[in-house]
């Protein structure tokens, strides 16, 4: 998981590196809101946490969801999901046939 987040943060962060003017603001805000969620995620790991990482932590969760609405518009609805859902069972029946 630790190095899921270290290379998805890289990933992102070269992906997004050369936004247009108009998108400078929504790439900022989920660079910002991925590195907080990450960063909570290895705060988390700390077998032994201190009051000082708790507020790290606290400071983190704050960060992602004051900035998570940027992802809002990725989120599926419950319509989606049956739909696809139906439609996967379709499709294992078409292979079963």
């Amino acid at each position: 998981m630790r190095n899921l987040g270290r290379g998805i943060s890289a990933v992102l962060a070269s992906v997004l590196r050369n936004p247009d003017s108009f998108q400078y603001h929504d790439f900022k805000n989920r660079l910002k809101s991925l590195s907080a969620l990450v960063d909570f995620s290895l705060m988390a790991q700390y077998r032994s946490p201190t009051p000082d990482t708790l507020s790290y932590m606290e400071s983190y969760m704050q960060t992602f969801h004051r900035t998570k609405d940027i992802f809002l518009q990725y989120r599926t609805l419950k319509a989606t999901r049956t739909r696809a859902a139906g439609q996967d069972w379709e499709l294992r029946e078409l292979m079963v046939d």
